[in-house]
């Protein structure tokens, strides 16, 4: 279970390709980019929740 604690750098990859995705749709005329901005919001919002949970739950031994 030691792989959880770099899981949650996935979210960060996730959120910096939409966010390139949506500048790139930004500058095409007639495109809207706002669901890609609107998915790296989730995607960074996930990140720290991911991060404040795993802070908050990694003091336990979860075999005991």
């Amino acid at each position: 279970m030691n792989y959880l604690k770099y899981t949650q750098y996935v979210y960060l990859v996730f959120a910096i390709y939409f966010i390139y995705d949506g500048i790139m749709k930004w500058t095409n005329e007639g495109t809207n980019p706002f669901m890609q901005f609107f998915i790296a919001a989730m995607a960074i919002f996930m990140f720290f929740f991911r991060r404040r949970f795993a802070k908050k739950t990694g003091g336990q031994n979860p075999k005991s």
